[in-house]
């Protein structure tokens, strides 16, 4: 078993956000151990030697390549593998393939760590989520997805770029699905403990700030495509949203952030993964923070609830 002083986070997949997330979880000088695994050995190979090669350059930690047999005494295992979607191929075909692939590797996980904390990046994460907690034993809170962590980092960019205030002052959080149905929860926005609509009254700098929200919502929205096709694919803030939750895990921070989680009457929505606020620690998450938000919120979840079903309904169908 994993010794009481060390932290070690297994990464299966060592593709762009794989490989970007253990460059920066090695520079937080988090993790003691990182393991990548992958099925092209040659990529994990490679990409552990490149990140081994900067070792002087950032905290002691040990960066090998690695197998299943590594879930054992992991404190956390990082799951960013899949596969690309290919030409003629539909999105249920995609989401069918790629549930199979996170089928079988949270079977070995299970196999090797029954009580790991198992965290989903691969997408369409709230749907691998939910297939990975069924593959788990229904294993709610300690396994989870990544969630809008990074959209409500790209609506607390936005933001602060708006109201000429330094981001990490800025406190805003995307809720529902990481993806097209998600939405800005803001009756939950604020800036130096003001409401955000009542922050814009005196800041002035916005003079229609109606058409200015649903405008920075629609850029967080649009942020990954416009991303995807600048450059092919996102990887560095992602990255960096991971190393946030890997820290509340390792550290055991009990820090409240938007995790796709599966929900058990919270928010009136049940048997379906999607962001809330949470408090996430150790063990996962902890807790499921049930704000209260108002009527139009809770429809926008509701409504981004009922997406993500709908694409569990036909995975259930099909398999």
């Amino acid at each position: 078993m994993r010794s009481a002083n060390q932290r070690k986070v297994a990464i299966v997949g060592a593709g762009a956000v794989g490989s970007t997330f253990a460059y920066a979880l090695a520079q937080s000088g988090l993790a003691d151990q990182i393991v990548l695994i992958d099925q092209n050995r040659d990529l994990a190979q490679g990409q552990v030697l490149d990140l081994a090669h900067g070792q002087p350059f950032f905290p002691a930690v040990s960066i090998r390549k690695g197998s299943a047999s590594d879930y054992g005494d992991a404190q956390l295992i990082v799951i960013t593998a899949g596969t690309a979607q290919r030409p003629g191929e539909t999105r249920l075909q995609l989401l069918l393939r790629n549930a199979t692939i996170m089928q079988s590797i949270v079977d070995d996980v299970a196999k090797q760590n029954p009580n790991g904390v198992i965290l989903i990046v691969s997408n369409p994460v709230d749907v691998m989520t939910n297939v990975a907690i069924q593959s788990a034993g229904d294993a709610r809170g300690r396994v989870f997805g990544s969630g809008t962590v990074l959209d409500s980092a790209r609506l607390r960019y936005f933001l602060s770029e708006c109201c000429g205030v330094d981001v990490h002052n800025v406190h805003a959080y995307i809720l529902g699905e990481h993806g097209d149905s998600e939405f800005a929860a803001w009756s939950m926005t604020h800036i130096a403990g003001m409401p955000i609509d009542e922050f814009c009254q005196i800041c002035g700098r916005c003079p229609d700030w109606t058409a200015e929200r649903n405008t920075i919502e629609q850029k967080v929205q649009n942020s990954a495509y416009h991303i995807i096709d600048y450059k092919g694919t996102t990887c560095f803030a992602v990255g960096l949203a991971l190393v946030r939750i890997a820290g509340a895990i390792l550290r055991g921070e009990r820090s409240v952030l938007t995790v796709s989680t599966k929900l058990d009457g919270e928010f009136g929505l049940q048997d379906v993964c999607l962001s809330v606020p949470c408090i996430v620690s150790a063990g996962g998450v902890e807790r499921v923070l049930e704000s209260q938000l108002p009527d139009n919120e809770i429809a926008a979840l509701r409504a981004s609830a009922s997406v993500l079903k709908e694409a569990i309904a036909q995975l259930d169908v099909e398999v």
